[in-house]
């Protein structure tokens, strides 16, 4: 018999506590996603968990290890979010 581990208070009965490696996307599937409004590639912005399209301005939420790509549940990234000019890459001519 399995023993699960503590849970807290105002976790339900059954579920297992909240876990970073809920959220890891493989790899693999970063390598094939792009932003569906640029056709971009994403990057992975593991402390907030989500997929971020520089070209559009958005971040794609990551739930339950599962990309949403919806622009409709996309944020919008701030200001300070973006990156700096010197540090994107060269615009091809």
């Amino acid at each position: 018999m399995t023993r699960e581990p503590p849970l807290d208070d105002d976790t339900p009965a059954g579920a297992h506590p909240p876990d970073e490696a809920d959220d890891a996307i493989d790899p693999r599937l970063l390598e094939l996603l792009v932003c569906p409004l640029t056709k971009q590639v994403l990057r992975y912005d593991r402390g907030r968990r989500e997929l971020v399209s520089e070209a559009a301005g958005l971040a794609y939420p990551i739930r339950d290890g599962i990309p949403i790509m919806l622009v409709e549940e996309a944020r919008t990234l701030g200001e300070d979010e973006a990156i700096p000019d010197e540090l994107k890459a060269d615009p091809e001519p």
